[in-house]
């Protein structure tokens, strides 16, 4: 069991490491609970057109983001995030006016938007913390996705994009003095995630 010292935990990394998991085992072992930021990202999508707001909207239209280029799903991602960084930011400030420790994981946190979260939460006088999970391997990306979408069939373009935008975000959360947690060996990684969020927390 660990003693949880920090109110809030932003969890980001790109689609298919582990997030979800590694999310839940750490509110598992704190006492806290998980907002999935892919929900709000959802619900904001739903209740805005293109026309509203074109940063949330780059894939409206797009039957078959599979068949573009890698590095053009990437960009397109990358701005999808940046554009999602007030809605982080919102969620954020309402769990800081209450007293329940959560752990927020996403794909669309960007390193930008959680440091700067982390710098709201101080002001606050409140402990936010970040950290991004990181998996460079297409191939153990792509083999993620088949256990956890055994009906998807072999999804290696969908893997390649998700390994491109995991180095992105750790070069980006490198640049905002963000730790970068590598996903394996999984059998470590909540030992590791530990460590990444010390002193924050200790264990007893």
């Amino acid at each position: 069991m660990t003693k949880r010292t920090w109110d809030l935990v932003l969890l980001g990394g790109a689609s298919g490491v582990g997030k979800s998991v590694a999310a839940a085992r750490l509110a598992a072992g704190t006492g806290a609970f998980v907002v999935e930021f892919d929900d709000v990202v959802s619900a904001v999508q739903e209740i805005t057109t293109a026309a509203q707001h074109p940063g949330l909207h780059h894939f409206d239209g797009v039957a078959d983001p599979d068949g573009l280029p890698p590095e053009h799903v990437l960009e397109l991602q990358i701005a999808t995030a940046e554009a999602l960084a007030p809605a982080l930011l919102g969620v954020v400030r309402n769990r800081l006016t209450v007293p329940v420790p959560a752990v927020v994981e996403g794909d669309y946190l960007t390193p930008a938007a959680a440091a700067r979260a982390v710098e709201e939460g101080r002001a606050a006088g409140r402990s936010v913390l970040a950290v991004f999970l990181h998996e460079a391997d297409a191939d153990r990306i792509a083999a993620n996705y088949a256990a956890r979408e055994p009906g998807g069939g072999v999804q290696a373009r969908r893997a390649e994009v998700s390994a491109r935008y995991s180095r992105w975000l750790g070069s980006q959360a490198r640049l905002h003095a963000l730790p970068v947690v590598d996903c394996r060996p999984w059998s470590t990684l909540a030992d590791r995630l530990d460590r990444a969020l010390a002193p924050a927390q200790t264990s007893v």
